[in-house]
């Protein structure tokens, strides 16, 4: 499978997000070409700020795996991640994130700053922008549109 298959995956979370009422993003986590967990925002559901997308997707896979430590693992997230999100990475020692749409408001591998480029870190991942760009972009237009 190549970076936009598992994308897709993501994108279906995201998709169960919107369904739900709640931001459409979704996450998943690979490691040796198997899924090892999937997620999508759950804030509203459980009134929980940290209940992002990106959290869930690491937390699932460390009770999988039995390691916190991912450092085989790639995450494919439909939103550039947020500083928290920018920090579970490092702190889960992700070998490479994978995103699709840019978050100009918020996010923290570019946009507004990039958390994962400090080089002072014990870590770092391998990041790659932009796959399924234009849709990812359009689920999270569309909600928000909805919302209004």
């Amino acid at each position: 499978m190549v970076h936009q298959d598992w994308m897709r995956l993501a994108f279906e979370q995201a998709q169960i997000a919107f369904e739900l009422g709640e931001v459409p993003i979704g996450a998943v986590v690979v490691q040796d070409g198997k899924v090892i967990s999937s997620a999508h925002n759950e804030k509203e559901q459980r009134q929980d700020p940290t209940a992002h997308a990106e959290i869930l997707a690491i937390q699932r896979a460390v009770e999988v795996l039995g390691s916190w430590r991912l450092s085989d693992a790639t995450l494919y997230v439909t939103l550039e991640p947020c500083p928290m999100c920018a920090g579970a990475i490092i702190q889960a020692r992700l070998q490479r994130l994978v995103y699709g749409a840019a978050d100009l408001k918020g996010g923290a591998v570019g946009s507004v700053m990039n958390v994962l480029d400090i080089n002072r870190w014990n870590h770092r991942a391998e990041v790659i922008a932009g796959v399924m760009e234009a849709e990812c972009s359009q689920i999270l237009r569309d909600f928000f549109v909805k919302r209004r």
